[in-house]
């Protein structure tokens, strides 16, 4: 480098200032003189006034507050991966696993909670006689069917049609005695003009013990003629006979003969046909058509309960709702019951009402003293009663349709 002029303001030569700035080797700075920094990199290497190129930080780090520069070479950092969202799916019944067994314990609540709800519909009555000794309890479970003329249940258009008014069931003309047990089912039919002894009232027909003392004379009477413990009473008006009817929506009848009975509103013809329930009434309540009267009479009224009880064990009954609702709401509407049964006796009865049965009206004459009038048989009646008492078969002799020798 070429030497200053002297005089233009720069340090002179051989100065500590001139060597301090310029870097001369006569002497060494003073001690409190400012000292050099040592030069480093390029600088050092003999090189010592080259310029050197800093390397700049990227704006977006100058801005954040200083923080180093990142290393290019370096890749940077990927945000964590997220989980994929789960892809919706449609609801689709599991048939096998979910919806079968929840269908089955739905039908099964219906069926089984339609009658509980109805049990509560139904009028409760006293049925235990009072006074007197009772026969014992006997093997199997014996009810008493009790067809009386309530009618406070019907509607104004049947009324019209019956041309009945508002009677309280004071009258009877079904009396039916149901036995269940080992010996098979029976059910024995008493005709309302047997003559009998009435407790309190001497030898009266039968049904004039309904009429007089309600369920409890009648359990009483037919207890005394038969020795048959009646464990249960049952009790039907007009309404339960033509609503339930309706409900199944109509019986078959078999009728033996063309039947026209103007006082039970009767107009039929011979064979097998499906009927509704006035018509069904009719049938079960006429007496005037053909020889045998009463007998005939109690013969058709199984008749038309075992309709009913065929009815009841379709499939259909339970398949449709409608039908099955139906069914309970018309049974529960004109039905009572004793004060000792219960849900389960109820069900058992309706069980023993369906499929097959001996049939039999009680075997009888004519009473000596009325031949309007009848009596049981002395010698074929006691073989009936027995078998029923003692749960066991009954002989096809004293099992007859009218309760007539054959």
């Amino acid at each position: 480098m070429a030497d200053r002029p002297q005089g233009s303001g720069m340090p002179e030569k051989g100065t500590p200032e001139y060597d301090w700035l310029y870097g001369g080797k006569s002497q060494s700075p003073p001690s409190d003189s400012t000292q050099r920094v040592p030069t480093q990199g390029a600088a050092a290497s003999g090189r010592p006034d080259e310029t050197r190129v800093m390397p700049a930080a990227r704006r977006e780090e100058r801005a954040g507050g200083g923080q180093p520069p990142t290393d290019r070479r370096m890749p940077a950092a990927s945000p964590p991966a997220q989980k994929p969202k789960p892809k919706k799916r449609r609801w689709r019944p599991r048939l096998r696993l979910g919806l079968i067994p929840l269908l089955l314990l739905l039908v099964l609540v219906y069926l089984a909670g339609v009658p509980l709800y109805h049990w509560t519909q139904i009028e409760k009555v006293d049925a235990e006689p009072s006074g007197g000794k009772r026969p014992d309890d006997q093997p199997g479970t014996n009810y008493l069917i009790v067809g009386s003329d309530k009618a406070d249940d019907l509607t104004d258009a049947q009324r019209k049609v019956l041309k009945t008014g508002e009677r309280g069931g004071t009258n009877t003309d079904t009396i039916i005695v149901l036995h269940t047990g080992s010996g098979g089912r029976t059910m024995m039919s008493i005709p309302r003009d047997t003559l009998t002894e009435v407790p309190g009232e001497g030898t009266q027909m039968i049904n004039s013990a309904f009429a007089s003392g309600g369920a409890p004379k009648l359990v009483a009477t037919v207890e005394a003629l038969t020795g048959i413990h009646i464990d249960h009473y049952v009790e039907l008006g007009f309404g339960s006979v033509i609503n339930t009817v309706d409900a199944f929506g109509g019986v078959e009848i078999c009728p033996k003969q063309d039947m026209k009975d103007p006082l039970a509103r009767l107009d039929i013809t011979k064979g097998c046909q499906d009927v509704d329930g006035l018509t069904a009434l009719a049938y079960s309540r006429s007496r005037h058509v053909t020889a045998l009267s009463d007998l005939d009479r109690v013969a058709r009224q199984r008749e038309v309960i075992s309709a009913l009880g065929d009815e009841a064990l379709t499939p259909w009954t339970f398949v449709n709702p409608v039908r099955y609702w139906k069914i309970n709401d018309a049974a529960s509407g004109a039905i009572r019951v004793d004060e000792g049964m219960n849900p389960i006796d109820l069900g058992r009865f309706a069980l023993a009402m369906t499929g097959d049965s001996q049939t039999c009206t009680m075997p009888n004459l004519s009473a000596p003293s009325d031949p309007n009038r009848i009596i049981a048989d002395p010698d074929r009646a006691p073989a009936l009663f027995t078998a029923i008492i003692e749960d066991t078969t009954v002989p096809k002799r004293a099992c007859t349709p009218t309760g007539r020798a054959r």
